[in-house]
């Protein structure tokens, strides 16, 4: 385990699982006011999603990406029909994350949350999830396989971090003046609860890579911040180009690489993985 609260999380959940422990009823109010402020803002604005911003959520991501959604966002990938759901489900489990730490007797403070990060000209607004110990934390719901691979480590997060929450988190601790936490994240798909301290982190390193992304941003320059990679079959180049993991994830990787998402052309399996080919 990797800070103290979570032995006590679980016990609080292996007492709930055997029926030694319960939730006042204090608790489960604010969890259902949060599930509903949650449902309200993702059903009840009978809007569009908000025009391009810079806000602490997205100032961390690639200026590539960045660049399409400020310039181009009509060229994004249509969002799936699962989107509002998989946001709705975000917000439910941190306000149920919240409950449990509560009951389970960890204290934590999620109030005054707004704040403004000021780096040179620059001020960004936006809302971290919680306080802990004197350090900022971010609640993070993820899949299995995220949950297994990505968020295995700091340092695992950091050799691929297409959302930018190596540097949400970098700007809440200074826009907060806390130290930099970590993130506490639950598995969804069978509820396992880590926590992943971002213990290697240079705070002043993702500051300088904040700043440098605003000043790229509000310049409207454009650059490709990932390369293809060579395609590779045992240890061998196949000769095609493929693109690069960063990338899989972006909305706009149509428009930027002139691609083709294609089963692979040199995997032996009888159910081949669809690769995205650089044409």
């Amino acid at each position: 385990m990797n800070h103290p609260a979570e032995l006590a999380i679980n016990q609080y959940l292996e007492d709930a699982t055997s029926g030694k422990s319960t939730m006042s009823e204090e608790t489960i109010e604010q969890v259902g006011k949060d599930v509903m402020d949650a449902m309200r803002r993702q059903f009840g604005s009978g809007k569009g999603r908000d025009e391009f911003r810079l806000r602490m959520s997205n100032i961390g991501k690639p200026t590539c990406q960045l660049w399409f959604a400020k310039n181009e966002p009509e060229k994004a990938l249509p969002l799936p029909t699962t989107f509002v759901m998989n946001m709705l489900l975000g917000d439910i489990v941190e306000a149920a994350f919240k409950g449990i730490l509560k009951e389970a007797k960890v204290d934590y403070n999620d109030e005054d949350n707004f704040v403004t990060l000021e780096l040179g000209e620059h001020k960004i607004k936006g809302s971290y999830d919680l306080v802990m110990d004197g350090a900022v934390d971010d609640v993070k719901s993820a899949s299995d396989w995220s949950y297994r691979n990505k968020f295995e480590s700091f340092d695992t997060l950091k050799k691929s971090d297409p959302f930018g929450y190596i540097g949400q988190l970098a700007g809440y601790a200074k826009a907060s003046g806390k130290k930099v936490g970590g993130w506490w994240v639950v598995n969804k798909a069978n509820g396992n609860i880590k926590y992943v301290p971002a213990d290697g982190m240079d705070l002043q390193e993702e500051l300088d890579k904040l700043e440098s992304n605003i000043d790229t941003v509000n310049a409207n320059e454009f650059k490709r911040c990932f390369s293809p990679v060579p395609e590779t079959f045992r240890g061998k180049p196949s000769g095609n180009l493929v693109l690069n993991d960063s990338c899989k994830f972006c909305d706009y990787r149509f428009s930027c690489y002139d691609i083709e998402e294609l089963p692979s052309k040199v995997s032996q399996a009888r159910t081949k993985p669809i690769v995205a080919y650089i044409k």
